[in-house]
């Protein structure tokens, strides 16, 4: 008996082994990808660190804001009805984008030319009918081979804010602005020989800029690194692109664009509670070729950052950071809310405050002290009476604010900054108040081979 017993043991064992053989022979092994630049944006683990020291960007390669001392003598000596506002010397170090205005000029309206390092005009890159608007934003792609400005159709315009589209169409505009490109370089041709200094060295003839296709708000164009093949990567009539940034590899922008109407609804509204105009805008994927993809349809006043694989596009909605892939066939996109997580950290945060506050009264008199332990006993009763496991009231919270700023300084880890912000045009009345960084760090899902 006992040896039957064992051998009804055998076998059931025997069977066992084999079934679980069977089933791990069926289940697919799983295996996470090299790197992040693999992962779509959907398929992203993150882990969320609070109240973090602020984020440092090493080896970063910029262009240079610095005035051309060799430019400006050029302008100086032979171009003296026209005046230079900035100059933007190419990463590389090799151009200098010359940002300048005539006297008769418009405020706000630009204009650009190439320089070579060493000083010498190289080309004339925007036409009569064409004016730069927002300096600022002017940006080299990282490889110095592009340049990326915002430009508008110089058309009996006054002001750096753009007036409503008539309804004649595009092609009639074109034709209209080389004539009045014609009339023009005649007047600044006499103009410029009138004033040249005759003891200076002239500025080389240079090719005359292309008539380029202009519009009436505010479009995305991009020249090469010599000023040539200058083109409008966006050419949306009655959006205004106010702010875009080149991806790390060069290839696309990530840009901001608001309509005509909110922008001058948003604006009369800044004026009129006194503040400095913070624009809004929809996220918006530009390649270099044209080829524009709408990323969001919310509005944000987040500047827009991107991997440094150049791979995904962040952007940050109140208390919500959104990854968008950038490249790929078929892309993905993925939302973090991160309210819950940023009311718990500032309940600690201001609690810390609290703590720092009434240690720093330590050597004020007893009544003094006593007043302010009452004060802090009264303050902090609601949220110490509240139930375990229920969220803090974020109208008792200072520190508790939306996201205004975003850094991403590694592949896998993207830095946000909250905080109050108050910019008015009076600056003395302006406000920048509790100040703090976070960060999300990213880590792939493990994903099923050959699915």
């Amino acid at each position: 008996m006992f040896q039957r017993c064992f051998t009804k043991f055998v076998l059931f064992t025997f069977l066992l082994s084999t079934l679980a053989c069977q089933k791990n022979a069926v289940q697919p092994l799983t295996v996470a990808p090299a790197t992040l630049r693999d992962v779509p944006a959907l398929k992203l683990n993150f882990r969320f660190e609070t109240d973090v020291p602020a984020p440092t960007v090493l080896n970063e390669v910029a262009q240079t804001d610095e005035r051309n001392a060799l430019v400006q003598t050029d302008f100086d000596q032979n171009r003296t009805v026209e005046l230079v506002d900035k100059t933007i010397t190419s990463p590389n170090k090799q151009r200098v984008l010359t940002v300048y205005h005539k006297i008769q000029d418009s405020q706000g309206d630009f204009r650009l030319d190439m320089y070579s390092a060493d000083g010498k005009l190289l080309r004339r890159i925007t036409h009569d009918g064409m004016a730069v608007r927002y300096p600022d934003t002017i940006v080299w792609s990282p490889d110095s081979a592009s340049v990326a400005f915002m430009a508008v159709a110089r058309i009996g315009q006054t002001s750096a804010v753009p007036t409503p589209s008539p309804t004649e169409n595009q092609a009639n505009t074109l034709s209209n602005s080389e004539t009045e490109i014609n009339a023009d370089a005649n007047v600044n041709s006499n103009s410029e020989n009138a004033n040249a200094n005759p003891a200076a060295t002239a500025t080389p003839n240079v090719e005359q800029p292309k008539a380029v296709l202009t519009f009436r708000t505010e479009q995305i164009y991009i020249s090469n690194a010599d000023g040539s093949d200058v083109k409008a990567v966006t050419q949306n009539e009655g959006l205004i692109y106010y702010y875009f940034v080149w991806s790390p590899d060069s290839s696309a922008l990530a840009a901001l664009a608001a309509t005509f109407q909110e922008w001058r609804f948003l604006q009369y509204q800044a004026e009129a509670r006194g503040e400095s105009f913070a624009p809004v805008g929809r996220l918006r994927l530009v390649e270099k070729n044209g080829r524009e993809r709408r990323l969001d349809d919310s509005l944000t006043t987040v500047q827009p950052v991107w991997s440094p694989d150049s791979a995904k596009v962040a952007a940050a909605f109140d208390r919500q950071v959104r990854i968008y892939d950038a490249i790929g066939d078929a892309p993905t996109q993925a939302a973090i809310p991160l309210r819950n997580q940023l009311l718990i950290s500032s309940k600690t945060f201001d609690e810390d405050l609290q703590r720092k506050e009434q240690s720093g009264n330590a050597n004020t008199d007893a009544n003094t002290q006593s007043n302010a332990n009452v004060q802090t006993n009264s303050n902090t009763g609601n949220t110490a009476n509240q139930p375990i496991g229920t969220l803090p009231d974020e109208n008792t919270l200072v520190s508790f604010n939306p996201i205004i700023s975003l850094e991403w300084t590694e592949d896998k880890m993207l830095y946000l900054q909250t905080g109050y912000i108050k910019q008015m045009k009076n600056e003395a009345d302006s406000a920048r108040s509790y100040l703090r960084w976070h960060r999300l760090i990213f880590s792939p899902q493990a994903v099923a081979l050959g699915s």
